[in-house]
């Protein structure tokens, strides 16, 4: 019986699931830090950014063209970090990044000037563009090393550290000037570099199992087929944080100026999308097993258009905020599903690229929703995000999520 058991789980294509090596446990909690340090740092920075205008003296246009620092940094280094991730390891680039992020938001208050600011900026947008690269880079390895789809928990990792960091911000703000806050969250960032940074540097990147690699497709033709997905993956990221950004800059003001509530519940109104993000997050991994990429790709599309389409026409309240619930778990899988195809397809060159693709769509969505907002009306320019949501489940659905997928812990595969 037991080798006719053997036999049957060899024709079903199923593995005998074991219990994770310790190792990669640890290197799971190390990488898990990561991402919620960069979640803390970069919401510290922004909670803080009226008291930088205020501080700088800069109007606001001035202080839009000096944030696009960030933008600007971050974009122009991910492709960078990919090529320094295939040479020098993801686990060392993604401690020297955090280290180097953890220096740069200590940088804002010692600017004086719009332009100074600008230029500061753009080494903290480095950082953050890198380590992003770098540490998606390292989960990707260790996803395939693990053979279970865990990369919505890294990025649930990253939505909770958003939130203490926020939230902290808020606590601290009437008690510490802006250059204290920003200064202890540099030294708490390089305290906590330090100690999971040893963890993650004292362990070398997994490699992945025998049967991956033995699947894997050879010669020169796959690898141009698995740029063309690495475009189609980038699109469907950008389709998601295209909306990530316009209900960050958006959102609240839509609940002021269109349900016509006052700015304390306004600000509830992000909460709930950020709580909704960061719930789909964390059960992410059991929604990839019981469905798959593909239907996860296509269900958290049509769940964040539906979701949408309610929070920017529908006149009463509740219907708004059960709207931006609906879109923020729509929208909380694509962009982690969509980075991890991506670098099991091409490596952290995949990552690099999709990230790249996805942090352009968190550009593009607020000042195009504020272009269309100015033409037509700010519900009509939401609507938009339905529209991407729909776009990133349609593409999803025709090319089948990036092609075949390891479904869950036990390497079955599935095409779509």
């Amino acid at each position: 019986m037991p080798t006719l058991n053997k036999i049957r789980t060899a024709l079903r294509g199923e593995q005998r699931v074991t219990p994770p090596d310790p190792s990669l446990r640890r290197l799971r909690t190390a990488l898990t830090v990561f991402f919620a340090l960069d979640g803390f740092l970069f919401a510290g920075w922004v909670v803080r950014i009226p008291s930088i205008k205020e501080r700088t003296g800069a109007s606001a246009g001035a202080l839009g063209l000096a944030l696009l620092g960030v933008s600007a940094g971050a974009v122009a280094v991910m492709m960078l970090t990919g090529r320094l991730c295939r040479r020098f390891g993801s686990h060392p680039v993604t401690v020297v990044t955090a280290a180097v992020m953890c220096l740069g938001i200590a940088l804002p208050p010692f600017a004086h000037s719009a332009l100074a600011l600008g230029l500061v900026l753009l080494v903290f947008g480095a950082a953050y563009g890198g380590i992003n690269v770098a540490m998606n880079s390292a989960a990707v390895d260790l996803v395939a090393a693990l053979r279970r789809p865990v990369m919505p928990s890294f990025h649930a990792a990253y939505s909770v550290g958003g939130m203490l960091g926020a939230g902290l911000g808020g606590l601290v703000a009437g008690q510490l000037p802006v250059t204290g806050h920003l200064l202890l969250l540099a030294v708490v960032g390089l305290v906590v570099t330090a100690v999971a940074g040893r963890a993650l540097l004292s362990h070398p990147a997994p490699r992945p199992p025998e049967a991956a690699r033995s699947a894997a497709p050879a010669g020169p033709k796959p690898p141009v087929r698995g740029r063309g997905l690495v475009v189609v993956l980038g699109l469907i990221a950008l389709c998601s944080s295209y909306g990530e950004g316009a209900l960050a800059d958006w959102g609240a003001l839509h609940l002021q100026q269109d349900v016509g509530v006052g700015v304390g519940t306004a600000a509830v109104g992000y909460s709930i999308f950020a709580l909704a993000m960061t719930a789909g997050r964390l059960s992410g991994t059991a929604l990839l097993e019981r469905l798959g990429r593909t239907r996860t790709l296509v269900l958290g599309g049509a769940t964040a258009a539906a979701g949408m389409l309610l929070a920017s026409l529908a006149p009463a309240l509740w219907a708004v905020l059960v709207g931006f619930a609906l879109t923020g778990l729509g929208l909380a899988n694509i962009f982690p599903v969509a980075i991890g195809r991506a670098g099991e397809l091409t490596g952290p060159g995949g990552v690099a690229a999709a990230s790249t693709f996805g942090y352009g769509g968190m550009l593009l969505g607020p000042p195009a929703i504020g272009l269309l907002a100015d033409r037509f009306s700010l519900p009509a320019a939401l609507t938009t995000v339905a529209a991407l949501a729909a776009m990133a489940a349609l593409i999803a659905g025709v090319t089948g999520g990036g092609a075949r997928t390891a479904r869950g812990a036990r390497g079955v595969t599935e095409a779509g």
